[in-house]
């Protein structure tokens, strides 16, 4: 029964969603912070940028932005374009 219960318990381990992914989004205080690690910023994928050209790509990741759209000013789904 003791095996049983193992093989359960690793099934269950390999089915559960990796929530070590989920905690890795960083929320950063300003947009000072986020350029230095995302010098073109953070975006929603498919994202434009309501200003026009930006001289550096943003880094395109819905949780990402999502944890930093605080940052969005213009509300373009680009927060700390540059």
């Amino acid at each position: 029964m003791k095996e049983i219960n193992t093989i359960f318990v690793l099934i269950l381990m390999l089915l559960a969603p990796n929530s070590q992914a989920q905690a890795a989004v960083k929320v950063f205080k300003n947009c000072t912070e986020l350029n230095k690690v995302y010098p073109g910023g953070v975006a929603l994928p498919g994202a434009v940028n309501s200003g026009g050209t930006t001289k550096k790509e943003p880094k395109y990741n819905k949780s990402l932005y999502m944890a930093n759209m605080k940052s969005d000013r213009d509300r373009d789904g680009i927060a700390c374009e540059k």
